[in-house]
């Protein structure tokens, strides 16, 4: 028969119980919060966002480097403007007066494998030059399929403003012996193969340099997504609050004096015997 523990309940049965939502993660008693052990008290002001976020997902307090790193590569993903689907569908959103949480929680449940996923997805490259194949392979590969390399390349920007000092910080960290740099030399190699026999060259985006960063830091791909995601949602979460403080009402994809296009069907009738 198992000992009653002090508040008089079996502590068998108790643990099976409690045992349901066992967490790693944090720790909670009344006036008592621990986040990975630390008491949450000696967070507060110590500690940065990022190393915040690193000690929640990795169990330990980052380097400074990898704060550093990682705080570089959250600052910057948080927005590319209002033309983003998800940034536009939380603005829309917003209008409709659904609340901010509703408003934010719409874009960003738009970042799926299409919009957002090219990170995570470029960590997989970057994970098979790291595992030994050819870069050039590679990039051939996705050619036969008619497929963009994730990652790399830009609709907007001829070279990426967000790319070089990310790299810069990753190469500095590589110098310094701080990062391994597997993830930096096969990320170069891939925008190398991609140039080859093209009159302009095809640089890495954010998502490249982000996924760079993130595979250095030694996180999984999926993460990586999450981590985007994380960054991602305070841009969306700008954006809405600024729509909602516009007072503006339904808004819609385009101006109200315009309306979509229609390539259906001529006007016709109802036949009479329907």
């Amino acid at each position: 028969m198992s000992q009653p523990d002090p508040e008089g309940e079996p502590m068998i049965e108790r643990r099976r119980v409690t045992d349901w939502w066992s967490t790693a993660v944090t720790e909670i008693h009344p006036g008592v919060i621990r986040l990975r052990g630390y008491p949450v008290e000696q967070l507060v002001g110590r500690i940065t966002f990022a190393e915040q976020i690193w000690l929640m997902l990795r169990g330990e307090l980052p380097t400074p480097v990898q704060g550093r790193l990682l705080e570089a590569a959250l600052v910057a993903a948080v927005d590319h403007g209002p033309q983003a689907p998800s940034i536009a569908a939380a603005r829309m959103a917003a209008t409709c007066g659904v609340g901010l949480n509703s408003a934010v929680a719409t874009g960003a449940g738009l970042l799926g494998d299409v919009h957002g996923g090219a990170g995570q997805q470029c960590m997989e490259v970057l994970a098979r030059v790291v595992g030994g194949e050819d870069a050039g392979a590679v990039v051939a590969d996705f050619r036969a399929r008619r497929a963009y390399v994730p990652g790399f390349g830009h609709r907007f920007h001829p070279r990426d403003p967000r790319r070089d000092p990310l790299l810069a910080l990753v190469g500095e960290a590589v110098e310094r012996g701080e990062v391994p740099g597997h993830a930096l030399a096969a990320g170069l190699a891939v925008e190398a193969a991609l140039a080859e026999g093209r009159a302009r060259p095809v640089p890495m985006n954010i998502d490249g340099a982000t996924a760079i960063i993130y595979a250095e830091l030694g996180f999984p791909p999926e993460l990586g997504r999450g981590l985007f995601v994380l960054s991602r949602s305070v841009g969306i979460l700008a954006h809405a609050w600024e729509e909602t403080s516009s007072g503006s009402r339904i808004k819609g994809p385009i101006p109200r004096p315009l309306l979509a296009g229609y390539h259906g069907p001529p006007e016709r009738d109802l036949p009479a015997d329907r």
